[in-house]
Order: C-alpha cells, then sequence, then structure tokens
C-alpha cells in the first residue's frame, strides 16, 4: 500500500505563483508514474500531468509554459510548479501514482487563486 501527502495548496493573486508537493509513503518500483490531476466546482477533472521513472515530465498542452513537473526520487516525491496563476486555475489538486499495475490517490489540496 502506497499513501500519497500532498501539500502546497493556498490562496493566490492571480500572476502569483505555488508550488505543489506529493509524497509517497515508500519508494516506488520502476517503471512509475507520478502525477496531478485537477477538478474545479462543477467541472470534470482534468489531468495536469505527469512524471515517469522520476525523470519523464509531461503536462497537458493547455498549462505548457506556466505549469512544471519534477520529481525528486531520493524523496519518493513528484512537484508541481505553477506560475503566473490564473483564476480558472482555482481547483482541487490531486496527486497519483501508478505502480504495479495499482492506482493510488492523494486526499487533494485546494488551490484558489482570486482575480
Amino acid at each position: 500500500q502506497v499513501q500519497l501527502v500532498e501539500s502546497g495548496g493556498g490562496l493566490v493573486q492571480a500572476g502569483g505563483s505555488l508550488r505543489l508537493s506529493c509524497t509517497a509513503s515508500r519508494s516506488l518500483f520502476s517503471p512509475n508514474i507520478m502525477g496531478w490531476y485537477r477538478q474545479a466546482p462543477g467541472k470534470q477533472r482534468e489531468w495536469v500531468g505527469s512524471i515517469t521513472n522520476g525523470s519523464n515530465a509531461n503536462i497537458v498542452d493547455s498549462l505548457k509554459g506556466r505549469f512544471t513537473i519534477s520529481g525528486d526520487n531520493a524523496r519518493n516525491t513528484v512537484f508541481l510548479q505553477m506560475n503566473s496563476l490564473k483564476p480558472e486555475d482555482t481547483a482541487g489538486y490531486y496527486c497519483y501514482a501508478v505502480n504495479m499495475g495499482t492506482h493510488y490517490w492523494g486526499q487533494g489540496t485546494q488551490v484558489t487563486v482570486s482575480s
């Protein structure tokens, strides 16, 4: 079993930045994927991005240039750097991991961007 713990959410003004972290409770066997989804009230869940084996990162096209995913294998952690935040980025951000055919989810962290 793997627990994922997110941190770093909060309230920020438009144009600001936040860095989300997600740490797994143990090392993940290779291959593994860690990433983020987000869900705003009344909207469908949206895939944000992921990183494979701590090094091969992908971000959804609509967020490229503002959001970046990186990983720290030694700390079993994935980061989501969010810059130039907009009110429409307001959502719950959920970390996930895929390992050995099993999906794991974090509890989520709220990001609120004020205009």
